[in-house]
């Protein structure tokens, strides 16, 4: 018989019974009891009943039990602990001395709840078990106190038990949990001896051993490491060596390797089985969106609809641990397959996976997003070990800005109120009040203005969303009811960033191109809501290749002054590479005609022409990209025939994007040339190596279209930082530029060619954007871009 072996196990009473005792369906077709978020007491309104509770009340009375359990070849010391909401201490008429209270506040009508729900009894139970083990109290009583979040009307539901029965369902709830917890050890020690026994990769390229270091030393510190690395350097594998490296001598409990688009996501992906390939013993998870790895042509998520949504709780839990068990790398594929051996949704199954994987692959959205964020890692506002790997961080500014902003459109309100003119007359009182108030705003305004005061709107939409949660917990399945549940979101979404709303906020008011008037909440500086993300993890690693000026991008990602950065030099040899600016040409608003329009073509067909090969150009917009391609036509002269143009469409399919990427074949025989647009699909994140691709033709600085929304910003930051057209134009732009630069240089054996067209790019101000490794380059123009080429090409060895 082999020796036990003693292990401490910590988890909370409220993980632990959420956990072990979920049970019955989904059912997400209305904001019904089972949303986590409703179950949520503002902070404020749960201090309120406390205080007015009396002398006889203790409010959040920390608890905590520790429990041996023998599992396996394992002595577990389960550590269970959690906070009660309060301890009342009854008067000597009552029939127990205690009262253990939990407060839930809920949205829907009380009327409605006939008993209290399952997992909040289950919580109550702990705290009433651990308190009367611990006072030697033979009788306990317990009381769930619900709220209406609205209306603030309460109601109870009171049990007493013995501390016999007590004990009897605690003690079979947490050998249930026993075996999750074992296998989690048992699996941290053979991750972590694995961790401890592979070494780097590849032989370190030039500055890729101060990145690795760099990134180890901030996880070790835990600080925030912002990274400027050219492609080539190999910064994915060395952003996760260092920190699985880490989570080997316990630093790190979980990685959320977090990015912007799919294809990076593969990229993750492959770096970690590669890892996984060396001897590392990783559970890595990709999240896939519900709307791609859902088994219904229609997202539905109601039992009556969809079969695995209906007991789907029952079955989860045996799925999740076969998985686990038996599999390492986590795809889509793999969790679809143990879905549908278990007959559960594939997507909530993915998410549960999520709480036992060592790596977690996914869009910046599950961390950063108020609305989507994965709740049961960060609803708490609790610094864990976590490490956040932003990858392409230049994206996160953007998207960060858009997640915490919101948008209320007019004409929404009027659809809804058609779809529900058979329904509920009340909601469709509230509907008509939020319109009338909008069109109120609409008569005041001009076509775009920035306005200060929304209080009486906001009092309106408070007022919906009540009506709005009542009518859905009884409302049964309707025509359009999508339409009708987006304004409810959008909604809620807007008071939510209402509330949070501070001097980095502008409110305004203007028109969609449809003319329906719309007011926005726009976010002009994601950095404080950002910050508040990462404060729930111990580090965040941003890299880039393109994190220029990275002041800027400090700032705006939360970066403290002490934070660290590193800027990586290129391991490129720059006798591979030609980078020329073109003085010649414009690509200006202004000077938009024929005759610039000739000078790019005839550039686009001195560089195609000069070598076979397979070439990119990057125009500003897709009417831009579509008038040179018209205008080719009309030039006899220039030999185009001989070479094969392909344009990027707007909204193309994923196989749509894998036919336009698999015509760029190795050795062509002819020229072959993508049109593409700036910022879009494949001006990041493609990997067209050798020479697949051999010359980039950028066209334009990317400096997008002046519009209100930019003119804000460029308002905002002249008064805050005296550079409004550098944050709002100029940095957007110059990162469009330098993304889509990138794709002709992406191993140590490529060679190639890139032509910025456009004489601003001679200007101070964007050169003082350039990489080092651009320098030195080329100032060509059209008499003399030939023999440059030729040069190029031609040189010796």
């Amino acid at each position: 018989m082999s020796e036990q072996k003693t292990k401490q196990v910590k988890i909370s009473v409220r993980n632990l019974v959420e956990f072990i005792l979920r049970s019955g369906d989904i059912n997400t077709s209305g904001r019904g009891v089972r949303d986590p978020e409703a179950m949520q007491l503002g902070s404020k309104l749960h201090r309120k009943i406390q205080k007015r509770m009396g002398t006889n009340y203790d409010a959040e009375v920390a608890m905590s039990l520790s429990t041996m359990i023998p599992y396996d070849d394992t002595e577990l010391e389960l550590i269970v602990e959690g906070r009660a909401d309060g301890v009342l201490h009854n008067s000597e008429e009552e029939q127990t001395k205690t009262t253990i209270d939990e407060i839930k506040g809920i949205y829907m009508d009380l009327e409605y709840l006939k008993e209290p729900i399952g997992v909040h009894k289950a919580q109550v139970m702990c705290y009433a078990y651990i308190y009367a083990l611990q006072h030697e109290e033979d009788w306990i009583s317990i009381r769930l106190s619900y709220i209406n979040m609205e209306t603030e009307l309460m109601k109870y539901f009171n049990e007493t038990f013995s501390l016999v029965e007590l004990k009897h369902w605690f003690e079979h709830l947490v050998h249930q949990y026993a075996k999750w917890a074992i296998w989690e050890m048992k699996w941290a020690e053979q991750r972590n001896q694995s961790i401890a026994e592979v070494n780097f990769p590849f032989e370190y390229r030039k500055g890729q051993k101060k990145l690795v270091s760099g990134v180890y030393q901030s996880i070790k510190r835990e600080k925030k490491l912002f990274i400027e690395a050219p492609t080539g350097v190999g910064k994915t594998i060395s952003t996760v060596f260092p920190t699985v490296k880490a989570m080997g001598e316990g630093c790190v409990k979980k990685i959320f390797y977090l990015t912007a688009k799919t294809i990076t996501r593969t990229v993750a992906s492959n770096t970690f089985r590669l890892l996984q390939d060396k001897g590392m013993h990783l559970k890595v998870i990709t999240i896939t969106a519900k709307e791609k790895i859902c088994c219904q042509e229609k997202v539905m998520c109601n039992p009556d609809v969809c079969e695995r949504a209906k007991g789907h709780f029952d079955r989860v839990n045996d799925a999740i641990f076969d998985l686990l068990t038996n599999e390492n790398e986590i795809s889509r594929e793999l969790v679809e397959e143990y879905a549908t051996k278990h007959m559960v949704c594939p997507f909530e199954m993915g998410l549960d996976v999520t709480m036992w994987c060592d790596c977690v692959i996914c869009d910046y959205n599950y961390v950063f997003d108020p609305n989507v964020y994965l709740k049961r890692f960060f609803m708490q506002d609790k610094k864990m070990d976590y490490v956040f790997l932003i990858d392409e961080a230049h994206n996160l500014v953007d998207r960060a800005r858009e997640m915490y902003s919101a948008r209320l459109v007019k004409e929404d309100f009027l659809t809804v109120k058609k779809i529900l003119k058979n329904q509920s007359g009340k909601l469709l009182s509230r509907l008509d009040s939020c319109n009338s108030e909008l069109l109120k705003m609409k008569k005041e305004q001009e076509e775009f203005q920035v306005i200060g005061d929304i209080a009486g709107l906001v009092m309106r939409l408070m007022r919906l969303v009540s009506e709005f949660d009542e009518f859905l917990q009884t409302a049964e399945d309707f025509e359009d009811k999508d339409t009708v549940m987006n304004l409810y979101f959008d909604v809620h979404h807007f008071l939510n960033m209402f509330e949070n709303m501070d001097e980095l906020y502008e409110i305004y008011t203007d028109y969609t191109p449809e003319k329906e008037f719309r007011v926005t909440l726009q976010c002009m500086d994601p950095a404080n809501n950002l910050k508040a993300c990462l404060a729930r993890g111990r580090s965040a690693i941003f890299f880039s290749a393109t994190l220029l000026p990275i002041q800027y991008y400090k700032e705006q990602l939360s970066g403290d002054k002490d934070d660290y950065e590193i800027y990586v030099e290129s391991s490129f040899d720059p006798a591979k590479r030609l980078i020329a600016i073109a003085s010649d040409v414009s690509t200006k608003y202004t000077r938009r005609n024929e005759t610039e329009y000739a000078k790019i073509i005839e550039y686009i067909y001195e560089v195609c022409s000069s070598k076979v090969g397979n070439y990119l150009v990057f125009f500003p917009s897709y009417s831009y990209m579509q008038t040179i391609y018209d205008t080719i036509a009309l030039y006899r002269n220039l030999e185009f025939s001989k070479m094969e143009i392909i344009l990027q469409s707007n909204q193309m399919t994923e196989w749509e994007k894998e036919a336009f990427l698999e015509a760029f074949e190795e050795n062509p025989s002819q020229s072959k040339i993508g049109f593409c647009v700036m910022g879009g699909i494949f001006s990041e994140g493609i990997d067209l190596k050798e020479d697949r691709l051999i010359g980039t033709i950028i066209v334009g600085p990317g400096i997008p279209m002046v519009c209100n929304e930019r003119e804000l910003f460029r308002e905002y930051y002249q008064k805050k930082m005296h550079r409004g057209f550098d944050y709002a134009y100029l940095y957007n732009g110059m990162n469009k530029v330098l993304q889509s630069a990138g794709r002709v240089i992406r191993t140590e054996k490529d060679e190639g060619v890139i032509l910025l067209l456009d004489d601003r790019f001679l200007q101070k101000s964007y050169q003082n954007l350039f990489p080092r490794e651009w320098f030195p380059h080329e100032v060509v123009q059209r008499e003399n871009i030939e023999k440059c080429l030729h040069d190029f090409w031609n040189k010796k060895e």
